[in-house]
């Protein structure tokens, strides 16, 4: 009998072979003359070598997007790499150099698309309403934004998502270590709630040494969290693993990834700003997490040997 979230799978992928054909303007791009802040950091063109730089614009219900798809051509199968957030650009970092030694594509979303928003969270291209948010706008009812974000999916990879965060966390919303320094939002592997439950690092070694770097391992509600994708092993390498219970969507890419059987991994780091120190110690934690994960738990994906 086939595993419910392999149906899942299967339903996911049948969907997205079954689209109609997009609407989106595509267009081959040379990153070196790309106008925008994460290209601007690799005017090097070794940065590029082997890589094809696609730029993807659409609309979808009231906002414009715009999408950056770097696809390694020696090596297209391999994992999916996702950077929501413009601002938060050792995500960027920590993928350009991910491509490069596994393969596979990123997708990173450009929040520029919108006139002086360039390297800002939020798209703010929008014709009403509030801002959205990239990572909570996968919608059954907005099926084009999650369908062009896992288009370059290769059955049997992992979507890697790369975020920062800020320091701490919302106390006051926390079940637990209330008396810490009141901080923004729930990463942290001092946080918990009915949702996310923590499993800290016990050792602290580095870069599990900031509670603010952590792997997320989301997990089905009425399933045993720890079958989540690769939650026994990240717990073995005694990573600061965050346990997410998905009942229903968020609209984020780990719930919809989740409720659809996909395997997908969240790793975060403490945002440490673009100044060369603070850019290359956070890149650095997350490349670190990213080898030990997919070592451990993603045997189909191969690391390519250097050019």
């Amino acid at each position: 009998m086939l595993r419910p979230m392999f149906v899942a799978g299967l339903a996911w992928l049948a969907l997205t072979s079954a689209a109609p054909a997009s609407d989106a303007r595509v267009e081959r791009v040379d990153p070196l003359t790309v106008d925008d802040d994460d290209f601007a950091r690799h005017r090097d063109p070794a940065d590029w070598r082997g890589l094809a730089v696609t730029r993807i614009e659409f609309r979808e219900e009231r906002a414009a997007w715009r999408l950056w798809r770097i696809a390694n051509l020696r090596q297209r199968k391999g994992p999916l790499w996702f950077v929501p957030h413009d601002n938060e650009n050792a995500g960027f970092e920590a993928a350009l150099v991910a491509v490069r030694k596994y393969g596979g594509t990123i997708i990173a979303v450009d929040a520029g698309v919108a006139d002086g928003t360039d390297g800002v969270r939020m798209n703010r291209a929008i014709d009403y309403g509030r801002p959205v948010d990239p990572n909570r706008n996968f919608d059954s009812a907005l099926p084009g934004y999650a369908r062009r974000i896992l288009a370059d999916l290769s059955p049997g990879m992992p979507i890697i998502a790369l975020h920062t965060n800020g320091r701490g966390f919302d106390t006051a919303d926390s079940r637990c270590n209330q008396s810490d320094p009141p901080g923004n939002g729930v990463i942290s592997i001092r946080y918990c709630d009915d949702t996310l439950t923590p499993s800290p690092s016990q050792a602290r070694a580095w870069p599990w040494d900031d509670d603010d770097t952590v792997a997320f391992a989301p997990y089905r509600t009425g399933t045993n969290r720890a079958d989540a994708y690769c939650a026994r092993q990240m717990v073995a390498a005694d990573f600061n693993v965050v346990f997410e219970r998905i009942v229903t969507s968020d609209r984020s890419l780990s719930n919809y990834a989740v409720l659809h059987g996909l395997d997908y991994l969240n790793f975060e780091t403490l945002e440490r700003g673009v100044e060369p120190a603070g850019l290359a110690e956070a890149r650095k934690r997350l490349v670190h997490i990213i080898d030990r994960a997919l070592a451990m738990c993603a045997p189909r994906v191969v690391r390519l040997p250097p050019r």
